[in-house]
């Protein structure tokens, strides 16, 4: 009925999803080798579920990347099928920390991922002193974003050789709150590594190394921020932490220029045939299957017998007043435990080898697929591409996504949201109607008398008491009780 689809449009979560798919080894491209590659590009969000490992039934990887203890490693990260510098690594305002975590392991081939992670990098957030709230400010997936989904680190250099799974993860907060809603995207890579250390360092183990109010998971990113502990365990002394930069399209500042690829007949260690053990909990709200690329990026840089140092670019910083904060609190969080050494901190090595433009938040134009279009704090005008519609998927965030008659489509916003209320509000008095978007699909159906309920349904009569207890109930009799859940998440997180 209608309800029950204008509601699971309410709850339903951005589409702008990636996957971790390739790795680099001191500016070597070596592709898919070594990595688990996910079934989907779904987020896990579940704080029970083994999927937090190494993510859900992942595809066994075809052999184990060679490494020395010292050299960096790229991870790289795309919501598309390709590996195009113009596009945006993970999308659809999906703000928050990147880290990386490895565990030593009898043999990376075979190991299911129970084994004690720690963590061997972050780049979580920075205040940008132009902000009003946090999903202005820096953050570690912006960095990933707009440098052609590409982050690097060092291989701590005082380990043990041995077999390791190097665990990548972003974690998106768009619709985080105290009740839940963080996004984790995770894949595992098997790597051999080779040096003279002695370090195996105490882990965390996976699920319960997180919970759903844990730190830097149980909270409200549009509201003002004025610290961030960063998820998970502190990074060990040997480790790389990174502070974001960008904020759009740019250069991480003093990475030098990235050597061309060359082919390697030493990418994979060792072939695997074992299968890689597989989770027993599913993700929540799993995508179909996609294919992965497998082409590297064309636009290369020229070798060069020893790297030269680029120019740095410093990322700009916006000047423009910028919309008031979501009136959502914080709870109290823990404060983030330092490490006993000091922990030295690193640039990125890995600069873009293409300067895109930005394609989404622009003051005018076409966005393209899988990119915001609306919600509070959205400041531009333009239009969907053709064949697309702005979905409404929560107050603060719009998608330009295909047409699909389940959700409600909402017109691009010409100016800032305003601020929403906490509770259900009267609908205004139907006037005539506009005239249509140019980038509408569906012709909207006659006006009906406006009703006060939390969702304006056609021609359906409201109910003459209907309180959060009786919404719920209805959810869970009409929608399931995970949308249900859902919608009470939702609701918890905006009266807070």
């Amino acid at each position: 009925m209608k309800t029950v689809a204008a509601l699971s449009a309410m709850v339903a979560l951005a589409q702008a999803h990636a996957t971790w798919q390739q790795l680099w080894k001191n500016g070597e491209d070596l592709e898919s080798t070594c990595a688990r590659l996910p079934p989907s590009n779904s987020p896990i969000e579940d704080y029970t579920s083994t999927a937090l490992q190494c993510n859900v039934s992942p595809a066994a990887a075809s052999g184990k990347c060679g490494f020395e203890a010292g050299d960096t490693v790229t991870i790289e990260m795309h919501q598309h099928n390709t590996r195009d510098c113009k596009e945006e690594g993970i999308g659809g305002a999906h703000w928050g920390p990147v880290l990386a975590y490895m565990s030593k392991v009898e043999d990376a081939a075979a190991a299911d991922g129970s084994s004690e992670f720690f963590k061997v990098y972050q780049n979580t957030w920075k205040k940008n002193p132009e902000a009003s709230q946090g999903d202005n400010d820096f953050w570690g997936t912006k960095d990933l974003n707009y440098n052609c989904g590409k982050l690097d680190f060092k291989i701590p250099t005082d380990i043990a050789p041995g077999d390791y799974l190097l665990r990548a993860e972003a974690i998106a907060l768009h619709s985080a709150g105290p009740a839940g809603g963080a996004q984790h995207y995770v894949t595992c890579y098997q790597l051999t590594v080779t040096g003279s250390g002695t370090l195996v360092p105490k882990g965390v183990t996976f699920p319960e190394a997180y919970s759903k109010d844990g730190p830097g998971l149980g909270f409200s990113i549009h509201a003002d921020l004025s610290d961030y502990p960063a998820p998970g365990p502190a990074l060990i002394a040997s480790g790389t932490e990174a502070t974001p930069q960008l904020l759009t399209f740019g250069e991480i500042t003093g990475a030098p220029a990235a050597p061309k690829p060359v082919a390697s007949t030493s990418k994979a260690v060792v072939a695997s045939s074992a299968p890689v053990p597989a989770s027993t909990s599913a993700a929540v709200e799993a995508a179909p299957s996609i294919e992965l690329p497998a082409a590297p990026t064309t636009a290369e840089p020229e070798p060069s017998s020893t790297p030269t140092p680029e120019e740095t670019v410093v990322a700009p910083v916006p000047t423009s007043k910028l919309p008031a904060p979501y009136p959502i609190t914080n709870s109290t969080s823990s404060a983030l435990i330092g490490t006993a050494s000091p922990v030295p901190v690193l640039p990125s090595t890995f600069a873009t080898v293409v300067r895109p433009q930005p394609t989404r938040d622009t003051s005018s134009g076409v966005i393209t697929e899988y990119n915001r279009c609306g919600g509070k704090g959205f400041t531009g005008t333009g239009s969907c591409a053709a064949g697309l519609v702005c979905k409404e998927w929560n107050p603060y965030y719009f998608q330009c996504v295909k047409s699909d008659a389940s959700y409600p489509v909402v017109p691009a916003p010409s100016a800032p949201a305003s601020k929403p209320s906490k509770g259900p509000a009267a609908a205004p008095p139907k006037g005539p109607a506009a005239a249509p978007s140019a980038t509408a699909i569906a012709t909207p159906e006659p006006a009906q008398p406006s009703v006060i309920t939390p969702v304006t349904v056609g021609d359906e009569p409201a109910e003459k008491t209907y309180t959060l207890e009786t919404f719920i109930a209805f959810l869970e009799e009409e929608a399931g009780s995970a949308s249900a859940a859902k919608m009470r998440r939702m609701i918890e997180a905006l009266q807070n």
